[in-house]
């Protein structure tokens, strides 16, 4: 089991940069693909990206490529998303999952989420 903090979220400006992060307790991290994912209000949770266990894959939404970077350290427990060039467009609740499934995540699902983390971008 494994349990998803996520930090680093605010009130940036257009054009702007930020640095989200996922703790997770537990041993196992490393044996889990992690995801992120965003949901703004009114509308559904949608992907955003996916490492692989150990960092040598990744995956991005075709909304975020390129401006997004999915990273993590696994000594640390910690997966990051490093945002750049943030539009009004990226306003939404982040939130990070644990899966030892990639395919699962790429749909959406895991058993394990953390409690989110609002990014609001101003114009």
């Amino acid at each position: 089991q494994v349990q998803l903090v996520e930090s680093g979220g605010g009130l940036v400006q257009a054009g702007d940069s930020l640095r989200l992060s996922c703790a997770a307790s537990g041993r196992t991290f490393s044996s889990y693909n992690m995801g992120w994912f965003r949901q703004a209000p009114g509308k559904e949770r949608t992907i955003v990206g996916i490492i692989s266990r150990r960092g040598g894959s990744t995956y991005y939404a075709d909304s975020v490529k390129g401006r997004f970077t999915i990273s993590r350290d696994n000594a640390e427990n910690t997966v990051f998303l490093q945002m750049s060039s943030l539009r009004p467009e990226d306003t939404a609740v982040y939130y990070c999952a644990a899966s030892g499934s990639w395919s699962d995540l790429a749909g959406g699902l895991s058993d394990y989420w953390g409690q989110g983390t609002q990014v609001t971008v101003s114009s």
